[in-house]
């Protein structure tokens, strides 16, 4: 098989390479899955570069990104041969494992491939692990939203975007808030209501907005600079659903205005969430993506040979959709 793999942390350039490992069997319990494409996440490349206070990558050898989608190519003992062919998406690939779906094949548990519904193209498979689960996790967590009004803070992100569209699919109210020149495709992804994120009296833009009432839910991508505005604009007794906070990672928490309202500030890390809510979310998703609310778009795919640039695209950010690489293409 074909990999992608770093043994240092550093830019992309210099420690991403391209190698050749042997094949993994699957064991019991587990698929080996030929892949077709890798997601990558900004969480990929913050791993590979390094993250505060990690002097070293946790194994002598990675192979970067946790979400993908391919076919099951061999099954393991205890696993229905049936299984064998089957199309599926992949979630934690490289979570606490050394080796994620940058490559040509993985192997992984079979839980962790899920069948992914006819209709729906491995492409859109390989963005739903990370960017798909944090947005239902997100939009849905807190239970039903029908007839609230939820407020989706960056909502032309990848996941702001996705969570926009299950939020107007789930029945809610969306007011989302994003750069000017990502206004038309957010509000062609579902908001009521969009706003300018740099607006100095965004507070007073997203209650106006709701007509002066504050909002039954936020969901958040960068806690640190929001929160104050967030504070502001939550009805008593909202959920703060957070998923981000790059700008800011040592906030400062208006709290006398959190108390008062008895916000429930719920911090969103999707490699973490346990097997019934993920059941729940993933069910979440395939409802929608079969009921076509839920579109997954893609601003590049590149070969897996040139996965160095795949990762520089999502460190420049300014992106329309996910990052792919074509697996199986150098």
């Amino acid at each position: 098989m074909r990999a992608i793999t770093y043994s240092d942390f550093g830019t992309a350039a210099d420690v991403l390479h391209i190698q050749t490992l042997d094949p993994v069997p699957p064991a019991a319990g587990e698929v080996r899955v030929a892949l077709a494409f890798s997601g990558v996440n900004p969480s990929d490349v913050k791993s590979r570069r390094g993250r505060p206070g990690i002097a070293k990558p946790p194994f002598d050898t990675i192979c970067p990104h946790s979400d993908g989608s391919g076919v099951i190519e061999a099954v393991g003992a205890g696993v229905d041969p049936a299984r064998t062919g089957q199309r599926v998406w992949i979630w934690n690939g490289q979570w606490q494992r050394p080796m994620g779906t940058a490559a040509t094949h993985i192997t992984l548990p079979q839980d962790m491939a899920v069948a992914l519904p006819d209709g729906i193209s491995l492409e859109t498979g390989a963005i739903l692990g990370i960017p798909g689960l944090t947005a239902a996790q997100a939009v849905f967590g807190g239970g039903d939203i029908a007839g609230q009004t939820l407020l989706v803070q960056g909502g032309a992100g990848t996941v702001g975007l996705l969570a926009v569209q299950l939020a107007a699919w789930g029945g809610a109210r969306v007011i989302a808030t994003c750069s000017p020149r990502d206004a038309d495709r957010v509000t062609k992804a579902g908001a009521d209501v969009v706003l300018d994120y740099s607006a100095d009296d965004l507070s007073d833009r997203i209650l106006e907005a709701n007509g002066g009432a504050p909002v039954d839910q936020v969901i958040e991508v960068e806690f640190g600079i929001n929160i104050t505005d967030d504070a502001k604009v939550i009805a008593p007794n909202g959920r703060l659903a957070v998923y981000g906070s790059a700008k800011d990672m040592t906030p400062v928490l208006p709290f006398f205005d959190l108390l008062f309202k008895a916000v429930t500030i719920d911090i969103i890390l999707i490699y973490l969430l346990p097997k019934p809510e993920r059941d729940a979310m993933i069910a979440k998703l395939h409802a929608a993506l079969g009921a076509g609310a839920l579109t997954c778009p893609v601003e590049q795919v590149f070969p897996l040979s040139r996965t160095v640039a795949a990762h520089e695209a999502v460190e420049a950010g300014g992106r329309a959709g996910a990052i792919l690489i074509d697996c199986q293409t150098e």
